[in-house]
């Protein structure tokens, strides 16, 4: 889930005069969407059914899952095109994007399931952490359909939602450690339950995602041919295939310090340091692509692999002292937009290779932000008795939610070893 990126002040100037004409949809279209589910009358499902909503960033995103895990319906709508036009995500544009589609996604959702609102058993909704005015628009559609079908709302943080993905897909019994990271998000926890975790570490800045795109912006990679249509964290991974990580040496952030959480802010400025340092050796403008793009992609990519595989380590290192993962059966699962990484994936292989954890991944489909674990979270939730609401007045969304930090890792630092700078 990537942050708000800058733009340039001209285009924010147009874009804010034209949020201000931008509507709130009438009450009679949402109650004219409301009488558009029709179902003939069958037999009602008599296990769990949830419906959950996503719009926490720029997807609108839909999907109907049973208990078993049984994906009946899904729609999304991908707001990338629009965003990568203006340089980054422009919350105003996100959220008119999300009012715009929000009643066509849900409405696809649902009939794709063949499942008629009253077999829903709630609805679930993203209400945290994200961008405040995406938020807005899920959790008010949402309070529509709650008071429309008299049915249970779930409020769903998003990052807890990326954690339990996995145990849609597979058989994973709890405690396990989890490693989100995103375009928004990075952080280690320990999770114990279905709403029981124990943060161990988080980026004391920005995101891996986050910085992934500034170094692909500042590149200037939407001009190379091969990665024009590509976010940056795509065309970092894409372009780094081709080129040779040995020729920049970047040290890793934070080698010294001895806990589990992270920092990309100085990769950033680094890699744009040796960015403007190449453009005047090769004598080109800033705007143009470097003839050593590749190798740079390359090498920050690699850094970036390093840094998260060494906190990783010692997180798991710090668990299994503890005693608080499972001595035969350990797992590690890494999940968010950068989990579909594959050069990252393959440095937390190793890592898990040498602690004797076994590595899971979400489908990559479900690693970035969907409907699918927004209803599983609620189907989670529901089994376990949480978070069951039937008033759904006071409730709002909360845009810089977080979860509450252990100091435990500060107070008792682990040891590393093992970890190779060469990496994989």
């Amino acid at each position: 889930m990537p942050k708000e990126l800058p733009f340039r002040i001209g285009s924010m100037l147009i874009l804010n005069k034209t949020a201000r004409v931008f509507s709130k949809p009438s009450k009679s279209k949402i109650y004219a969407f409301l009488r558009s589910f029709n179902f003939s009358p069958g037999t009602r499902f008599l296990h769990k059914v949830v419906l959950g909503i996503e719009t926490s960033c720029d997807d609108t995103a839909a999907a109907v899952v049973d208990e078993t895990g049984n994906v009946l319906g899904e729609a999304i709508h991908s707001q990338t095109e629009v965003h990568l036009k203006t340089g980054g995500i422009v919350p105003p544009v996100a959220q008119q994007l999300h009012r715009e589609n929000i009643e066509r996604i849900v409405q696809e959702a649902l009939s794709a399931s063949g499942i008629s609102p009253g077999d829903l058993s709630a609805i679930a909704t993203t209400i945290k952490p994200g961008l405040a005015l995406s938020l807005g628009v899920g959790l008010s559609f949402s309070k529509q359909l709650v008071n429309q079908w008299k049915k249970p709302f779930i409020p769903i943080h998003h990052m807890e939602a990326h954690a339990l993905t996995i145990r849609l897909t597979n058989q994973v019994e709890f405690p396990f450690l989890v490693l989100l990271i995103s375009g928004g998000h990075c952080l280690l926890a320990l999770v114990r339950g279905v709403s029981d975790f124990l943060l161990l570490g988080k980026s004391l800045d920005i995101a891996p995602g986050d910085m992934f795109d500034k170094v692909a912006r500042r590149l200037s990679l939407t001009k190379h041919p091969e990665c024009s249509s590509m976010s940056g964290g795509k065309a970092i991974e894409h372009l780094a295939k081709q080129g040779n990580r040995f020729h920049f040496d970047i040290s890793p952030p934070m080698h010294r310090v001895k806990n589990c959480d992270f920092s990309f802010t100085g990769l950033q400025h680094v890699t744009e340091k040796i960015i403007t340092k190449k453009e005047k050796e090769e004598g080109i403008e800033k705007g143009q692509v470097l003839s050593s793009a590749a190798d740079l992609a390359a090498a920050v990519q690699h850094t970036a692999a390093c840094h998260i595989a060494k906190r990783t380590h010692r997180a798991i290192l710090f668990c299994q002292q503890r005693q608080w993962l499972s001595q035969s059966h350990a797992v590690l699962v890494v999940s968010g937009g950068v989990a579909s990484n594959f050069y990252i994936r393959r440095a937390l292989e190793i890592v898990t290779d040498a602690t004797q954890c076994t590595l899971l991944c979400p489908p990559p489909r479900l690693c970035t932000d969907n409907g699918v674990m927004i209803a599983w979270n609620g189907i989670e939730k529901l089994r376990a008795g949480l978070s069951i609401l039937y008033d759904v007045e006071g409730i709002r969304y909360e845009p810089k939610y977080r979860m509450d930090y252990s100091q435990t890792l500060r107070q008792d630092a682990v040891k590393q070893s093992g970890w190779r700078k060469e990496g994989p």
